[in-house]
Formats: C-alpha cells, sequence, structure tokens
C-alpha cells in the first residue's frame, strides 16, 4: 500500500511539474532577464590582450552540463565525480569547466533559496541514504520537465537565454574574454545535452563559436543546430532513453526532410559515434569504473578516451 501511494504521489508530481515547469524561466524573465541578458561594451584591445594564454592564441574550454540527476552546478550523482576528474587530466589543453546547474535560468541550486528548497534538502539527504530511493525520481522529474521547457519553441527562448547568459558569465569567470576567439566545447550528459544545444543560439549571438559534445543526450531537432560547428552524438546500443529523442521529437523523423535536425545531417554537422553496448545507468553505463570491455578498459574509462580522441589536434 506505502508503495502503491509511493506511486500516486510520483505521478502527481509528474503533472504538476509539467504544468509549472515553464513559470520558472518565466518569471525570471519578467522580473529581471531583460537586463541580465544585455551585453555590455566589447573589451578593449588591451583587456584582449591581457586575457590572452602567454602563446597569444585562443583559448580552449570545455563546458560540463550534468544530467537530470543533479540538485545543483557541482551537487552531481557522485558517479559523475571521478569522471569529470579524468576529464581535466586527460583534456590538458583545455580549461574543463563545471560550475553550471543546467536546469536553472539563474544557476540557482535546488537546495538553495527556493520556495521547495526544503523539499529538494530532504530529497537530496534520502538519495545520500540510498542512491536507489525511489524519492530520488522526483529529483529527475523536475529537471525532466526544465529539459522540455528548453526543448518547447514556445517557452525555450526565454529558458535558453538565460542558460546562455549563465555559460557565458562562467567562461568569463574562468579566462574568456568577450569577443575573443577562443574554442568552446559545451559537454552534455544524459539531459545536459539537449540544454547546451538550446543555448548555443544565443552563445552564438554573444559572439561565441560553440560545439557540442552530447553524451547520451536525449536530442531534440532545435533550431541551434544551425549555429552549432559540429556535433558529436556518443551513445551506447542499450541506452533507450537517448534513443527516445529520435522518437518524442518529430523534427528528427525522417519524414521531417526541413528540419534543422535533417538539415543538420545532409551537412555533416553531425556525428554519431557508437560507444558499445552500454546502459543509460545502473551498471555498465558511461560512468562505471568497475565494469571492463573486452579490450580490458572499463566503460568510463574508454568514453573518456573517446571525447580526448574527438578533441585532439584537429587541422
Amino acid at each position: 500500500m506505502i508503495l502503491a501511494d509511493l506511486l500516486v504521489l510520483i505521478g502527481a508530481f509528474a503533472v504538476a511539474g509539467m504544468l509549472l515547469a515553464p513559470l520558472e524561466s518565466l518569471h525570471w524573465w519578467a522580473t529581471r532577464g531583460i537586463e541580465e541578458v544585455e551585453l555590455g561594451p566589447a573589451p578593449s584591445s588591451l583587456e584582449l590582450a591581457a586575457s590572452r594564454p602567454d602563446d597569444g592564441g585562443p583559448r580552449k574550454f570545455v563546458v560540463y552540463l550534468s544530467g537530470i540527476g543533479a540538485i545543483g552546478a557541482q551537487d552531481v550523482p557522485q558517479e559523475e565525480v571521478p569522471f569529470i576528474a579524468d576529464l581535466r587530466d586527460r583534456l590538458s589543453g583545455y580549461r574543463v569547466i563545471d560550475d553550471v546547474f543546467p536546469y536553472a535560468v539563474d544557476n540557482r541550486s535546488l537546495t538553495g533559496e527556493r520556495l521547495l528548497g526544503w523539499l529538494w534538502r530532504q530529497l537530496e539527504q534520502a538519495r545520500l541514504k540510498n542512491p536507489n530511493t525511489l524519492l530520488a525520481t522526483l529529483i529527475n522529474i523536475r529537471n525532466l520537465m526544465q529539459l522540455f521547457v528548453c526543448a518547447d519553441r514556445r517557452y525555450g527562448p526565454t529558458y535558453n537565454m538565460g542558460m546562455a547568459k549563465e555559460i557565458h558569465r562562467s567562461l568569463v569567470r574562468h579566462g574568456h574574454a568577450p569577443g575573443s576567439p577562443d574554442e568552446v566545447v559545451l559537454l552534455g550528459w544524459s539531459g545536459g545535452g539537449q540544454i547546451a544545444l538550446g543555448a548555443i543560439w544565443y552563445l552564438h549571438a554573444m559572439g561565441l563559436r560553440c560545439s557540442l559534445l552530447s553524451l547520451g543526450g536525449m536530442l531534440s531537432d532545435d533550431i541551434a543546430l544551425a549555429r552549432t560547428e559540429h556535433l558529436w552524438h556518443l551513445y551506447g546500443s542499450k541506452d533507450f532513453l537517448q534513443a527516445s529523442g529520435q522518437v518524442l521529437f518529430a523534427g528528427r523523423w525522417p519524414i521531417s526532410k526541413a528540419s534543422p535536425w535533417n538539415e543538420a545531417l545532409r551537412d555533416d554537422k553531425i556525428t554519431f559515434i557508437d560507444l558499445g553496448p552500454y546502459n543509460h545507468n545502473v551498471k555498465q553505463h558511461y560512468f562505471d569504473y568497475e565494469s571492463t570491455l573486452p579490450d580490458g578498459r572499463t566503460y568510463a574509462g574508454k568514453v573518456v578516451d573517446t571525447i580526448a580522441e574527438v578533441l585532439g589536434p584537429r587541422d
């Protein structure tokens, strides 16, 4: 009976979350969003020179955006922590940034100053005690609804402007000078893939040329594909969640020939990389450092190797 009641609660929460999901970004836009997304004056030549590396070349950044299990920018599921550390070790030519929360237009963690902050703090404590607790599903549902807001043609623009603003702020905090020709790669895991894609449209308007690495991402036919330098989609053959994107979003269907997705395919802007028999989570997934592949590498190790190969020296 308790399980049935819990499932009813989760179902009701999902319905309420679906109806209320756009309100956060709309409220942000109505109260302060217009002012926050206004671009400041272009940096002077002295400011640009001071921000450049010693060799005078552009800097390289990888911005990591977590999946729907995240509660804050750096309050992510524990399995992602060693993976991010490995990325920093392997991608020595890049600055790997992980201080952007993909599921809030103002970068506030769920446990911060929010009306329901007390609820998210309780759920986080429950998840720390038991990572597989059913109650943790409420976190996933809440963030999943924000993913659908991002992909929605009606509400997405406000959400994506806010997210682009936070990514841009993070890049500046880590050494990017606005207007400089730095290389920016957004690495979006799961739901973070779509959030990253939606933000690229507005990051391009800010003068940034961005590529996207989607790791098991549920991707839509977002118009930002037209402004994406390149999209690499890394996926597992057993990952049905990432595969659901090609079903849920009609613009990814082959019959939608004029959609942004199919136009990007025709322009060779999308590369699919099959990692092998990976699941989305639980076991033998992208962050699994225990299970090994036939070649002796761990599942997570192969993902890091593949990302390093993709971002290696290119002409």
